[in-house]
């Protein structure tokens, strides 16, 4: 009985010492970026739309790379002939929303890496969903107004966020563990984005990354063919066809 107990006992301490060192192996990983103009100055409002991931690449570090089902959607707000918000990152396998709160007809289209899809012609107060099951950068646009756009940044980790206005970036409850650094930003090359992509080793304590500086080498791309490949008619912006009663 005497033994039972005391085997009892040191199972029990041996769980206890699990689930906290279960606990004690996720950390903060804190840092910050800084977007530099083409000029050589610090782009003010640029530093909120840069994408911050980490890739696990030990077994220690390996976790669900996909959403999980029930995962709640997330939103590409149509509303003024914009989406909102412009820049939006999501986990490998998430469904997004494309809600249309505009009076008239919107039609969403992508035909880039992370998902090549077109939700047609579809009327105001009605929405439409994407399963993003590609990883990659999705640009979207209207087939309708050539002024909308928007980027969906599909990741295949559960550890990505959007830096703040300052630059500053949290990323929680990571698993000890080797990772890759990436980051993305709309206006620099894919060469400047992948020079930045170094190993980190993530501890057990909160982890403080190097700050990162992205120099832009390019504009927005404004002009886009629709998705047909073709020019925008100059003309949908006034015609009646197009319009909500």
């Amino acid at each position: 009985m005497r033994y039972r107990a005391r085997l009892t006992g040191i199972v029990g301490l041996a769980f206890l010492c699990l689930c906290t060192a279960s606990v004690g192996r996720e950390a903060e990983v804190r840092g910050r970026v800084s977007v530099v103009a083409q000029n050589g100055t610090a782009e003010s409002g640029r530093n909120n739309g840069v994408v911050v991931w980490l890739t696990p690449l030990s077994d220690e570090a390996r976790s669900e790379s996909r959403a999980q089902p029930g995962t709640p959607h997330l939103k590409l707000v149509q509303k003024g002939k914009r989406f909102s918000p412009h820049i939006l990152a999501v986990q490998l396998g998430s469904w997004v929303d494309f809600p249309n709160r505009d009076p008239f007809f919107h039609n969403v289209f992508s035909l880039f890496e992370g998902k090549r899809f077109d939700l047609g012609l579809y009327e105001a107060g009605s929405t439409r969903s994407v399963r993003f099951d590609r990883p990659g950068i999705c640009y979207i646009f209207c087939n309708i107004h050539p002024q909308m756009s928007a980027v969906v940044v599909v990741v295949d980790t559960p550890y990505f966020t959007l830096a703040n206005d300052a630059g500053e970036f949290l990323l929680s409850s990571v698993r000890a563990g080797n990772y890759r650094l990436n980051v993305w930003e709309e206006h620099c090359t894919p060469e400047t984005l992948k020079k930045l992509s170094h190993e980190v080793v993530v501890g057990q304590v909160t982890a403080t990354i190097e700050p990162v500086q992205l120099r832009e080498a390019r504009e927005t791309v404004v002009l886009h063919p629709n998705k047909y490949g073709s020019s925008y008619d100059p003309q949908v912006f006034s015609d009646p066809i197009y319009t909500q009663p």
